[in-house]
Parts: structure tokens; C-alpha cells; sequence
């Protein structure tokens, strides 16, 4: 087991290939020595932290919420490790005022704001001593602080009080709490947290499930996780349980149809623990959010943050909650070292999301996921290549100077997943799950680089069952191999035979569509109508279907798209209407892209953003602004 990360010594065989991955070059037994330090710590371009000589071990926040002046102020103590006898110690501030910093609870010390870059914010260099333990920054937010969205009340479901979430990932923790916020360092921590009485608050730790009569609330998280999974969502709350270890929380409207949707949470744990071990966290509960989260979920360690759009009144979208939940194990207990390792995460946890969707819905239905997974990475994949960085493709990447949003395409998702999946195919399916147990056993609660798996791939799994794979190629080469294993559906060719016939019908009543088609063959019918179908045929299909105002925000925004190519009209107040209402990126970036591509679109598109951006968070709208050039 490699623990580069907790500052241990590398075997000597090991050593090369750390320095690789670090940025270093090759050396000799010679200089070993002096390259030790270096390869005691991964190198992450996205952060200013010193974590090779102070690091965090613990941190507490003390902080109230302010909804008047859309700020969060108080204070945040680091417990730390110095390392080398350091006398300073830097941290991640992006747009923070501090106000001044204690050593040790009570002595007063200078610090140092570095120059601002719009990226990765600003160094916080503090002075420290050789034998302090604790440095507590005072600080207040911004109004406009990346990781927070204030919503006013005619944002929330209730309509009556205002609520606020944070998004750390990936690199804006920075903007609401000062810390080292690289993936590289695991930390523990502890908040009270104040907020007006009416209200609630929960984090990604152990929380209450009724509201405090004072306003005052405290938190523990005692599972070392890093810092972008800090969370913190305040609002109008109500908690329903879901079963021994699971409940959900959202607004007080929505508790019935989430208790619904999420029937089978429960046992998607319990599938999860036979796959590969024991669910670490204790208790696993989901948060619903307003729509103008930007994300279908995030992986909040103990909360899952969820968008609201997975409510589609049939439970036919939560394998969302299969992936966030399959994150427990991939990427909260064993987490990339760098985001530039952003696939480690996300590859495995798509894998493992598939599995558990086929342990409690059956293979017949995870094949069809993984179908679609499957599509949307071919699309993607052909629009990087033939974009600006066809690197991107890579599952190994290369983001200095550049967002860590960059990395989250399907790429490091779905190819990851099919990474996995081939090898799967390869080895046999008892030995793969073996070793991904192996895997996650042996290094939770710890960061690893993709030079780190590829070794531990190599001695665990490949070597022992004397197999040839083509690794290097997966993760350091672009597009997809020709080896990539073929996940076929049943249903979907039945599908597919549908489609062939929609040009050759007047009524759409003729194609004898089964009334219970789940989404996922609907979003295969979308996908597959013919090339030559016109803005007419797609009037006839959702005359008969509704898809434009069906409820569904998956079949819906998949629907836009096509109808934007096609010239079909009939979409556009239901378009409006979704556009202004739902925050999630995914949805938001394809309906925006396709608009952008005529003169005539893209006026649409800023007439419609122009009204949906105050409803966006960060996340969302710089990736929109990006997109269609606003400029406000």
C-alpha cells in the first residue's frame, strides 16, 4: 500500500514513478535523499498550500449566516502539522477578508494577502512558529462568493423563506472558508454554525432532524475527507426517514414526492456493501435542494446534495442517487490526489453505480444505462477532439493554468467507467470485484494518483492473472480504444425499430409505443430519430408525446436540443419556462450551445438568459456566459 500522501517514506522502487507524477524527474539511488521531500507530497497545480511543510489536520468553523448582507463572517481554526519546522504557513483564500489571525487561541500574528488571480484566488501566507498547533483565521465572505447561492424566497419551493447551499467542488471551498483546499489533504472538522431561527441548517457531517429552537447548531465530521467536501445548505427543512440509515431533507412541499422517489435508497446500500464492503460514514441521507443547484448531485459525505430534477414521479431517475451514493467508496473514501486524477473519482463511480442499479433493478435495466452513458460519451467525445483541447480526452489530464471544470466531461466519467468495465470483460468478473475490494480497503481514507493506480493495477491484478492490457493507452491516449467493450440493449434495438418508421407515418399513434417505456428508452427514441425528420415530424411526436412540457428534465432538455437543430418552434415557452427555472449545468450547457450556433438562436438565448441568470449559480453561469459571450 503506496500512503505517499501521509508524508511516509516511498520504497525505492516506487520512487521514480512518484517524482513522475509530481512534476519531477528520474534519479539514482544517489540523490534520494534530496528528492525525498519532494516525493513525500503530490504537486497540485490548483492550489497555493504549503501542505509539503504545514498542513491541516482538523479544522472548526465558527461562523453565522447573514441573509440581509449575503454574508458568512466569523472564524475558522486549523488544528496543524508542521512538518519541517516551517515559520509560514499558506493557505486558499479567493475574494475573503480576513481580519486578523491568532496563533495558538490568543496570540495575534501577521499575514500576508498575495496578489489575486482569478482562478485560483489568493495565497494566504500566515507567520507561524515551529511548535504552534492551531491558527485561527477571522474572515468574512462576499456577496458574490463562488461556493454560495443565496436564494430569496420566490426561489424555494415554499415561496416564504430564503435558503442558502454551498459547492465547494472543485476548487471554491476557497471562497467561504480559508484552508488548503487541494484533494491532496485529508482533514476532519467541526462547525456551530448560527442562523435565523426560522431556519435550518446541515452539513456533510452528523446532523439533527428537527430545528433548534435558538438558531445555534453543531457539527462533527471524524472521517478525514478533503476540503471540497465541506458543505453546508440552510433552509426551510423537513427530515423524513427512508429506513435504519437513510432519510432524506428538503422543503417542507416536497417531503412526500422524495420519500417516493427515494424508496429504494435503502437498499441501494445495502447492494452497494455486498459489491465492496462496508458503507464507512454511518448514516446516508440526501438533501433536495432548489433547481438552481448546477449539479444532478454531489457527494457530500453522509448528505448527498441532490438537484430536484431527479423527482420525475416514477423513480426512473435515480440511478443520480446510486452514482452519489456509490462516491462513499470512490472518491470520499479513496479520493484523487489532484484534479488533474479527476477520472479516479468519477470512472469508478459510474462503474460502481452501474452495478448497483443491476443488483436492485436487474441487468436487463443497467444495460440500458450504461447504453446511454455509452452514447453520450461517443457525442462528447468527437466534440473534444474536434475542439480546442483534443488532450481532454485523455483520462490523465493536464488543467494548470486552466478550471478544474474543464475535467468534468464524460470523459473522465463514462470512459473511466468503460476503463474499468473492459477490464472487467478481461479478468473476469469475481477477480475485478476482488480486486476493486482490495482496492478500496486498502486505501481508505487516502488520495491517489493515476501513477499510483496503474502500479497498484499492475501488481494486483494484471501480474497475478498474467494479462496483457493495454493501460497506457486507456488512460494516456486520446479517444476511445478499439478494445472498449460493447454494451448492447435489448430494448433499445426494439427502439431503434420504432424510430425507422417516423417519416413514414402522419400519426404518431401508427409507431404503437407500449405505454411503459422508461425514460431511458425515450431518451433512445430522441436520440435516434431519423436525419431527415423535419420540424413537422417532431410537431407530430409531440403532439402525441408532450415531451416538450412533460416533466421529465431529462427527456425535456434532450428534446430541446434536437428540436433546436431541427427548427421546431413548438419548444419555445416550455424551453423559456425551463431555462429560467432549472440551474443544472448539464442541461443548461447543450440547450445554450445549440442555441449559440445561428444569429437568430443566440439572440433567443441571451433574450432568455438575461431573465435566468440571477437564478443560476456560479457554476453555471460562468460556464453560459463562457458559451454565449455575455458580457451583462
Amino acid at each position: 500500500m503506496i500512503k505517499a500522501l501521509k508524508y511516509t517514506k516511498l520504497p525505492s522502487a516506487l520512487m521514480a514513478l512518484f517524482l513522475l507524477s509530481c512534476g519531477g524527474s528520474e534519479h539514482t539511488a544517489d540523490d534520494e535523499a534530496s528528492n525525498e521531500a519532494e516525493a513525500q507530497v503530490v504537486v497540485d497545480k490548483h492550489s497555493y498550500a504549503n501542505l509539503n511543510e504545514v498542513k491541516t489536520k482538523h479544522l472548526h468553523l465558527d461562523i453565522a449566516t447573514d441573509f440581509d448582507r449575503k454574508v458568512i463572517n466569523g472564524s475558522v481554526r486549523h488544528d496543524i502539522e508542521n512538518l519541517t519546522g516551517a515559520d509560514k504557513m499558506v493557505m486558499d483564500i479567493n475574494q475573503i477578508t480576513v481580519s486578523k489571525v491568532l496563533l495558538d487561541g490568543s496570540e495575534e500574528t501577521t499575514f500576508e494577502v498575495g496578489d489575486y488571480d482569478e482562478l485560483l484566488g489568493s495565497p494566504l501566507t500566515i507567520d507561524i512558529k515551529p511548535e504552534t498547533k492551531t491558527v485561527t483565521v477571522f474572515y468574512e465572505t462576499t456577496p458574490d462568493a463562488g461556493a454560495l447561492q443565496w436564494l430569496n424566497p420566490q426561489q424555494t419551493a415554499g415561496k416564504k423563506h430564503p435558503y442558502l447551499f454551498t459547492q465547494g467542488q472543485a476548487i471554491l471551498t476557497r471562497t467561504w472558508v480559508p484552508c488548503q483546499d487541494s484533494p491532496g489533504n485529508r482533514i476532519t472538522y467541526s462547525a456551530d454554525v448560527k442562523v435565523p431561527v426560522d431556519l435550518m441548517a446541515v452539513m456533510s457531517a452528523n446532523n439533527d432532524t428537527v430545528k433548534s429552537a435558538d438558531g445555534m447548531y453543531h457539527f462533527e465530521m471524524k472521517k478525514p475527507i478533503p476540503s471540497y467536501l465541506i458543505a453546508l445548505a440552510v433552509g426551510d427543512l423537513e427530515f423524513a426517514s427512508l429506513g435504519q440509515r437513510t432519510g432524506v431533507f428538503t422543503e417542507p412541499s416536497l417531503v412526500d414526492d422524495c420519500v417516493y422517489e427515494f424508496a429504494d435508497v435503502e437498499d441501494m446500500v445495502i447492494a452497494a456493501e455486498g459489491l465492496y464492503g462496508d458503507y464507512k460514514w454511518g448514516r446516508y441521507d440526501i438533501i433536495v435542494l432548489p433547481p438552481s443547484f448546477p449539479f444532478g448531485g454531489m457527494e457530500n459525505p453522509k448528505l448527498t446534495f441532490a438537484t430536484p430534477t431527479i423527482l420525475a414521479g416514477d423513480r426512473s431517475l435515480v440511478s443520480l442517487v446510486a452514482h452519489e451514493l456509490a462516491h462513499s467508496w470512490s472518491g470520499n473514501l479513496v479520493t484523487n490526489a489532484t484534479w488533474d486524477d479527476f477520472w479516479l473519482n468519477e470512472g469508478f463511480t459510474v462503474y460502481f453505480e452501474n452495478r448497483i442499479m443491476e443488483e436492485v433493478y436487474g441487468k436487463e435495466y443497467a444495460d440500458m444505462l450504461m447504453e446511454i452513458e455509452y452514447q453520450g460519451l461517443e457525442y462528447e467525445n468527437e466534440d473534444i477532439i474536434n475542439g480546442e483541447h483534443p488532450e481532454d480526452t485523455k483520462l490523465k489530464l493536464d488543467l494548470e493554468g486552466r478550471n478544474p471544470d474543464d475535467g468534468m466531461t464524460a470523459i473522465a466519467y463514462v470512459k473511466g467507467a468503460f476503463f474499468l468495465k473492459t477490464l472487467e470483460a478481461t479478468v473476469g468478473r469475481e477477480k475485478f470485484d476482488d480486486f476493486l475490494s482490495k482496492y478500496f480497503k486498502d486505501h481508505e481514507f487516502e488520495t491517489v494518483t493515476t501513477e499510483m493506480f496503474i502500479a497498484y493495477l499492475e501488481d494486483n491484478l494484471l501480474k497475478p492473472n498474467d494479462v496483457e492490457f493495454n493501460t497506457e493507452e486507456w488512460i494516456y491516449g486520446e479517444g476511445i480504444p478499439d478494445n472498449c467493450v460493447e454494451v448492447n440493449s435489448d430494448k433499445f434495438e426494439k427502439v431503434s425499430d420504432k424510430c425507422e418508421l417516423i417519416t413514414s407515418v402522419k400519426d404518431a399513434k401508427e409507431l404503437n409505443i407500449p405505454a411503459n417505456w422508461s425514460t431511458h428508452e425515450w431518451l433512445h427514441f430522441i436520440r435516434h430519430i431519423p436525419a431527415d425528420a423535419d420540424a413537422s415530424d417532431l410537431a407530430m411526436l409531440d403532439a402525441e408525446f408532450g415531451f416538450s412540457d412533460c416533466g421529465n428534465s431529462e427527456i425535456m432538455a434532450e428534446w430541446y436540443v434536437l428540436s433546436i437543430k431541427k427548427g421546431y418552434k413548438g419548444i419555445d415557452p416550455h424551453m423559456e419556462d425551463f431555462l429560467v427555472k432549472v440551474g443544472r449545468r448539464k442541461f443548461l450547457a447543450p440547450i445554450y450551445s445549440e442555441l449559440a450556433k445561428t444569429d437568430e438562436g443566440l439572440a433567443h438565448a441571451k433574450q432568455i438568459y438575461s431573465k435566468a441568470r440571477p437564478n443560476y449559480h456560479s457554476i453555471s453561469y460562468l460556464t453560459i456566459d463562457d458559451i454565449l459571450g455575455w458580457e451583462g
